[in-house]
């Protein structure tokens, strides 16, 4: 750094100053992302997070195509694993089924070989 004058002490106290209050902010905010991930949801909220009906929920489950808790008769979601389960549930592309077409019928030949 480069030497720094008497002048100079005002601006770069300030500047010191803006980024320690920064700093005691983030991790509060840290947190609140943190405890929000947490955070269990009935299947009501679920739906509305997800956009989809209630039936749609209850079907999901009795399937158990959706991560769901039960720890006495309620359903709980947690938030986290719905997020998690919506973005792994995206469907392939042509190009993805094609490839994995093609890696299973290279495994097939593997199989029949004498």
């Amino acid at each position: 750094m480069d030497n720094i004058s008497f002048e100079d002490m005002p601006r770069i106290l300030r500047e010191v100053y803006k980024k320690v209050e920064h700093l005691e902010i983030l991790p509060t905010q840290v947190k609140s992302i943190d405890t929000e991930d947490q955070e269990l949801m009935t299947v009501k909220e679920a739906t509305e997070f997800l956009n989809i009906t209630v039936q749609a929920v209850y079907t999901k489950i009795s399937q158990r195509e959706i991560p769901v808790n039960k720890p006495r008769r309620t359903f709980y979601f947690s938030k986290s694993e719905l997020r998690n389960w919506a973005r792994d549930d995206r469907l392939k592309t042509q190009k993805e089924m094609h490839q994995d077409a093609e890696i299973k019928m290279k495994g097939n030949n593997k199989r029949f070989r004498v």
